[in-house]
């Protein structure tokens, strides 16, 4: 009896130190561009008050009034700024050298859980739901497409922008969408 009573007090001390271990992130995740986000230092998952995202050298400061997926979707469109346009860069694998505007969507999308394999700017035509969105809408047309997020526009053309430089960055809202179809995330 004693003897199952030093057992049990033995296992009871193990479980609850066992329970407490973090569950260790797998290399498909880590790979995946995003999809493992909250887990990094404050500065790499910058935020700012309110409901606007703000451009701070280039990174964007995702809004803290923001729902989660909305900061996910921009810290992940964090990773790839600067990197190089690349035709049909980001399509083979959501990981690549450098980015074409689809891919450059597709990446942030899917840090953010929204998209689970990249897609070229004519499918976004059938993505999500039609029109704009309350917090992000994808512009798109069969030659090119680009996102907008919390007041903030992820494209690699520099269409509106005064820096003048191609590739993944966060710019300024465009003057005008026209041309292109809106759509959004289903409840964003």
């Amino acid at each position: 009896m004693l003897m199952l009573i030093a057992l049990a007090f033995s296992v009871a001390s193990i479980v609850p130190a066992f329970a407490q271990d973090p569950a260790p992130q797998s290399d498909e995740s880590a790979a995946s561009g995003g999809s493992e986000y909250g887990t990094e230092s404050p500065a790499e998952t910058p935020t700012v008050p309110g409901t606007v995202a703000k451009i701070v050298d280039g990174i964007a400061y995702a809004p803290e009034s923001a729902p989660d997926a909305i900061k996910q979707l921009i810290w992940a469109g964090n990773d790839i700024v600067g990197m190089p346009y690349l035709y049909g860069g980001g399509h083979g694998d959501f990981v690549d050298e450098g980015y074409d505007c689809s891919g450059t969507v597709s990446y942030a999308l899917h840090g953010a859980d929204l998209l689970a394999k990249p897609r070229d700017s004519s499918s976004f035509l059938r993505y999500g739901s039609v029109g704009k969105g309350s917090w992000v809408s994808i512009y798109t047309k069969s030659s090119h497409m680009y996102m907008t997020v919390a007041g903030i526009r992820l494209d690699t053309s520099a269409a509106d922008d005064r820096g003048g430089l191609k590739g993944p960055r966060w710019r300024p809202l465009r003057k005008s969408d026209r041309g292109y179809k809106a759509r959004h995330p289903v409840g964003l």
